[in-house]
């Protein structure tokens, strides 16, 4: 009796496919199963920046494959408007959160989402006393002694 490491229904699939199915399907095939607006996206064609990003992720696993690497190296991009595909799934994309690169790991979960969403540009505000560690102006508040 082999292990699995996931039962056959748990098995990652999305909109009743496989990963594997969704790697083989061509470009217009997926896209009839995304939402309307990537489809829409899709279907229009990609920007040059996207181009490149898609070249660039393609060389990686092919340079990876290559040497028998199990992981292809880190991409960095500020490209967050590319739509996640399924030949993505298992890279490390660094994406420009605006300040810095943030490494976003690409799990199936994450097909048809856009990789700005797992970069968030803004972080929580966490204020201190006032008075200790605290900006210039609030050195002086009244009514505090």
């Amino acid at each position: 009796m082999a292990l699995e490491l996931r039962p056959e229904w748990k098995k990652f699939r999305y909109r009743g496919r496989s990963l594997e199915e969704l790697m083989k399907m061509p470009l217009s095939e997926l896209a009839k199963l995304l939402p309307s607006k990537q489809r829409r996206r899709l279907l229009r064609g990609f920007t040059p920046a996207q181009q490149i990003l898609l070249r660039k992720i393609r060389r990686a696993r092919r340079q990876a494959a290559e040497k028998g690497l199990d992981k292809a190296p880190l991409i960095k991009t500020r490209v967050r408007d590319m739509i996640i595909l399924p030949e993505m799934v298992g890279l490390t994309v660094a994406v420009h959160n605006g300040k810095e690169y943030v490494p976003v790991r690409i799990v199936p979960e994450m097909i048809g989402h856009y990789l700005g969403e797992f970069a968030p540009t803004c972080r929580i505000v966490q204020h201190g006393e006032p008075g200790l560690k605290a900006t210039k102006s609030s050195l002086h508040l009244s009514g505090q002694k």
